[in-house]
């Protein structure tokens, strides 16, 4: 329970800092501020895939978990700097759809990351639970053999949160290219 609701406040959080920030932006008359808040987001995002690097073995600095973390941090702020340069008003189709990619993105990854914690959790429980009772190793292993299956299994989030990330390059990619094909040089 206590991890669902870290879930939706993060994810809700997001939202309400989004048009919070927005809110501010143009209370202020500073609201061209928030198509430069679309580059720096967008920076970010791409420092995300350092996790990526990470895993494969091209970035060697840091552990995975701390590049995990940072993968995340960066793309919560990115997200919301994201937001609030898409604003809260409807200028264009693209950049909306674009938006919206975005935070499916990004629910799929707290999805995810709830998920695969969640699993781990179960199966360290479970390991404790048989120790506890004490089980050979031989029927530890065995026991758990399924529990960690659904580690596996669970790891597999990827298989949908990358599909979504594509999309969302794409879209994006479209919208950066579009503003750049009639920008005023």
């Amino acid at each position: 329970m206590k991890q669902t609701l870290t879930l939706i406040f993060s994810y809700t959080t997001l939202i309400l800092s989004s048009i919070f920030i927005d809110f501010l932006l143009h209370t202020f008359h500073f609201d061209s501020v928030g198509r430069y808040l679309g580059i720096l987001g967008t920076i970010l995002i791409l420092l995300t895939f350092l996790y990526s690097l990470r895993k494969k073995g091209m970035v060697t600095e840091y552990t995975p978990k701390q590049m995990l973390k940072l993968h995340e941090v960066l793309g919560w702020i990115g997200g919301v700097l994201i937001v609030v340069h898409s604003g809260i008003h409807f200028n264009a189709f693209l950049p909306w759809v674009a938006t919206f990619a975005l935070l499916v993105v990004v629910a799929s990854g707290h999805v995810g990351k709830y998920l695969l914690k969640t699993v781990r959790e179960q199966l360290k429980s479970k390991e404790k639970e048989l120790k506890e009772l004490k089980e050979t190793p031989e029927n530890i292993e065995q026991l758990i053999f399924w529990e960690s299956t659904m580690v596996s299994v669970m790891s597999r989030w990827r298989v949908i949160h990358i599909p979504f990330v594509v999309v969302f390059i794409l879209l994006a990619s479209a919208h950066i290219l579009t503003i750049l094909f009639y920008w005023n040089w």
